[in-house]
């Protein structure tokens, strides 16, 4: 036992900074898109999560090579190579597009907390729901600061890790209650393209769901943010190897985690006939009838760890970006860093704060992240490509094969989500 425990220690160690990122992207944001849309199209959407986690590990890759190779961070990169404007634009449009989610995702995870309590003391209906869900909230951002306060990188990097363990291992489990047909999932892979037409018309509804999974998924903080972890992480050129199998094994777990949460859906539907899931926490109600309370609270602690474990990266971006603009370093215990994140906190309460259901807004912010893709891509396929800063460790044919791809998939997607969002506006 104590062999395993070590052997097991030893990994997390190994993948520490691809579960970080894991983390990052797979909040109550993913969520809430991916149960959206496996209770509304099934497993028809799922070639768009399998090519959203393909092309994410592409740019882990070259990101994370990049940072190895040259010692350098994103951001802190940007501006030496292409100027300050730039590189202020970069982190300008990511630490906006999380900002935007952060409450909405901070009112998910309170909500989910509330139902979680509600299971376990049914009493708890006679408390007023407005002003539990709000305390809620307020005592995870303190718990979420003061952790930051006094904590280290690689302490977060362990909570993350159970977080994220407790999240997949949840929706994994709950996928023995209820999940499609093998032939359902398999055929998910292929592209249907008639998903998104209605009646000979483009659907406003599929092409700005498709743009979410996407943003949710392909998510720009992920690769900006990934050569700040590997520095800190203590990874050199020497660790190249590594990182390689740091990448496969996070967008891995990536694509199984939200394919787990999409068949929990998909499946929910088909074996009770029932509507649509227009919250996320229609879901709780949806398992209840087939899986009894057991796979419902296993569904609450999969959403909650979805939510904490993107929460610490989200209130961590923008004094990690600033720490990067200036120095290219690490800085997480910094006056600084305490007092954006603070404020981030504290920014992270409006949602709850307002009493507004945040369905409709976390889809629409996960959207707003796609815009920034195409720039972040070409940008690094620029600098990866460059003989006189990678030397012999410079793209080859295969990695710009991917980020060419990636490019092309950015642009259709974002072209895409502008003409679901004028639609939108016009009808």
């Amino acid at each position: 036992m104590k062999s395993f425990l070590q052997t097991l220690y030893r990994f997390l160690l190994l993948v520490g900074p691809g579960i970080f990122c894991v983390g990052y992207t797979i909040g109550t944001g993913s969520v809430t898109t991916m149960i959206k849309t496996g209770s509304e199209y099934g497993m028809s959407l799922l070639w768009v999560v399998a090519a959203s986690c393909f092309f994410c590990g592409v740019l882990m890759e070259a990101y994370g090579r990049f940072a190895l190779v040259t010692g350098e961070t994103s951001i802190h990169a940007f501006r030496r190579y292409f100027g300050a404007p730039v590189a202020i634009l970069v982190a300008f449009m990511v630490v906006l597009g999380q900002w935007f989610c952060l409450s909405g995702l901070v009112g998910l995870s309170s909500e989910a907390l509330y139902q979680l309590f509600l299971l376990i003391w049914p009493g708890l209906e006679t408390v007023d729901r407005y002003w539990f869900v709000l305390g809620t909230a307020a005592c995870v951002m303190t718990v979420v600061y003061a952790i930051l306060w006094v904590g280290n990188y690689s302490r977060l990097e362990f909570l993350l890790t159970l977080l994220v363990t407790l999240l997949g291992l949840s929706f994994i489990v709950s996928n023995a209650y209820v999940h499609p047909t093998a032939g359902q999932f398999f055929g998910g892979f292929l592209p249907k393209i008639s998903t998104f037409y209605v009646d000979g018309k483009l659907s406003v509804s599929t092409t700005l769901l498709v743009a979410s999974l996407v943003g949710t998924t392909l998510a720009a903080p992920t690769f900006v943010v990934r050569p700040l972890l590997l520095h800190g992480k203590g990874w050199t050129k020497n660790d190249l190897k590594t990182q390689t199998r740091d990448v496969l094994f996070s967008s891995v777990l990536m694509f199984v985690v939200n394919a787990a949460i999409m068949c929990c859906a998909c499946g929910a539907i088909l074996n009770l006939g029932g509507k649509p899931i227009e919250k996320v926490l229609d879901m709780v109600q949806t398992l209840t009838p087939i899986a009894g309370s057991g796979a419902v609270i296993l569904f609450l602690i999969g959403m909650i760890s979805a939510g904490l474990s993107s929460i610490f990266p989200i209130v961590m971006v923008c004094p990690l970006l600033i720490g990067d603009f200036r120095q290219g370093t690490l800085q997480i215990r910094t006056p600084l860093f305490r007092i954006i994140s603070a404020f981030v906190c504290f920014l992270g309460l409006m949602v709850p704060l307002l009493g507004a259901n945040p369905i409709a807004a976390q889809i629409l912010t996960q959207i707003a992240q796609v815009f920034v893709l195409p720039l972040i891509i070409i940008l690094m396929q620029i600098l990866v490509n460059r003989r006189s800063i990678m030397g012999e460790h410079r793209a080859g044919v295969l990695l710009n094969i991917g980020m060419t791809g990636a490019f092309l998939f950015s642009l259709v997607i974002s072209g895409t989500a502008v003409q679901g969002l004028v639609r939108l506006l016009t009808n």
